[in-house]
């Protein structure tokens, strides 16, 4: 698979069987966001790899308990309403049914810190395409970035005091009937191009 295939076909993938990811896949694809662009090269990206399924649980479990607090506005993005309409039900996963989640942290005081993190994090997702994974990028745990439960937690897993979560990816195998991502390149009919 060629660059521009990969990101022509690279679709989300929100529905992901249990079978574990073979770690040397997951090693290509941490790799593949390392060797994303950060600004002035600071290369200050912290990726948590997490494939235990209890640290995952509990992830879900705090996600939602914090989303379920939320105040549930008609002028909110479509995703967070969602995310907070779910969570109130009781029956939401942040992260689909991945078995991996990479969660990637930077400086909270460093101005690149959002794109740094989402030029990594579209590095991944490429390179999990490549690789017939699929991948789905995560926004949740940005939006509850401060939130003080969730923060602790983050915190043992080896979050460092001055960071803080700007992105996710969660990856696995989809669940399809040939266990690949949809692969089906998506017409485009927004971002207008000008040339000058």
């Amino acid at each position: 698979m060629n660059t521009l295939e990969a990101v022509k076909t690279r679709r989300s993938t929100r529905k992901f069987k249990s079978q574990a990811v073979e770690l040397e896949k997951l090693q290509t694809i941490v790799d593949a966001g390392r060797f994303g662009p950060t600004g002035g090269n600071c290369q200050t990206n912290h990726f948590f790899v997490i494939s235990d399924a209890s640290v995952i649980a509990k992830l879900k479990e705090l996600v939602q308990a914090a989303f379920a607090k939320m105040e549930l506005r008609d002028d909110l993005y479509k995703s967070l309403k969602n995310s907070i309409t779910l969570s109130r039900k009781g029956n939401y996963s942040f992260c689909y049914t991945a078995p991996v989640l990479i969660v990637v942290a930077n400086q909270k005081e460093y101005g690149n810190n959002m794109a740094d993190v989402a030029c990594a994090v579209e590095n991944m997702m490429l390179a999990a395409n490549e690789l017939d994974l699929g991948s789905c990028y995560i926004n949740q745990l940005k939006w509850l970035n401060e939130e003080p439960t969730l923060l602790e937690y983050l915190r043992s897993l080896g979050l460092k005091e001055g960071e803080r979560v700007y992105a996710s990816v969660a990856i696995g195998y989809a669940d399809t009937e040939s266990g690949l991502p949809n692969r089906t390149e998506s017409p485009r009919v927004g971002n207008e191009v000008v040339f000058v």
